[in-house]
């Protein structure tokens, strides 16, 4: 897959280490506690490319962070945190 096509949201919030499972991240979306660039994500299977702002609000934190790049594979939490930018505003990260 091309970095510009995307990856599904659940798949990457996985692969970056923010969730533990994708199931988390389904649940996530149907608790509307995901935005992305703003918006509010109704399925987990929605695209996130490099440039996305994403908004997650977790049971004890508020990430926002910038999509640096896409990952087929969850990796090891050093090669994760190169997923992501972490924003102003933010929670830190990992807790």
């Amino acid at each position: 897959m091309s970095p510009s096509a995307g990856l599904r949201l659940d798949r990457w919030l996985f692969a970056a280490r923010l969730v533990r499972r994708r199931t988390q991240a389904a649940a996530l979306v149907a608790a509307k506690r995901i935005r992305r660039n703003g918006a509010l994500v109704d399925k987990p299977h929605q695209r996130v490319r490099p440039g996305d702002v994403l908004t997650i609000v977790l049971p004890r934190h508020l990430v926002l962070c910038r999509v640096r790049a896409v990952a087929e594979r969850r990796g090891p939490p050093e090669q994760a945190q190169h997923l992501y930018e972490l924003l102003e505003g933010s929670d830190a990260w990992p807790p």
